[in-house]
């Protein structure tokens, strides 16, 4: 799974480890449209997209934002150079699953509060996909 490093100047949750990429649609986006515009603005590539769930959270940053979010999680496949937005990937990686799960028990402070809510469907939905 690709997995991006926030950009330590990001408006919250600057540095940490999250999905391959986040944003909202423009007014009058539809979600496909947005989550397509922006993994190409935010990652330099675009692949098919599959909308696989959808989830609600709130979190409360130190800088004095609260998020209350209805996030959509898109699931692709793709296979070639990725090319990030330094002003908005720090940094990136490729780990597997259960690489993922190691490093969320073992550094939990360095993933995003919404990575921890959405992963575990991620993961559950993908190894279902694959048993199927």
């Amino acid at each position: 799974m690709l997995l991006q490093q926030r950009a330590a100047d990001k408006y919250h949750s600057g540095g940490l480890w999250t999905n391959t990429c986040c944003s909202h649609p423009l007014p009058g986006e539809d979600i496909p449209s947005a989550a397509h515009r922006r993994l190409s603005e935010e990652m330099g590539f675009d692949c098919p997209l599959d909308v696989i769930f959808n989830f609600t959270y709130r979190a409360e940053f130190e800088n004095g934002l609260t998020e209350n979010e209805f996030d959509h999680v898109l699931l692709g496949t793709y296979n070639g150079p990725v090319q990030p937005d330094a002003a908005e990937v720090q940094a990136y990686r490729f780990l597997s699953l259960n690489d993922i799960r190691t490093d969320l028990a073992s550094h939990p402070s360095h993933y995003t509060h919404w990575f921890h809510l959405a992963f575990p469907r991620i993961a559950e939905f993908i190894e279902a996909r694959r048993a199927g």
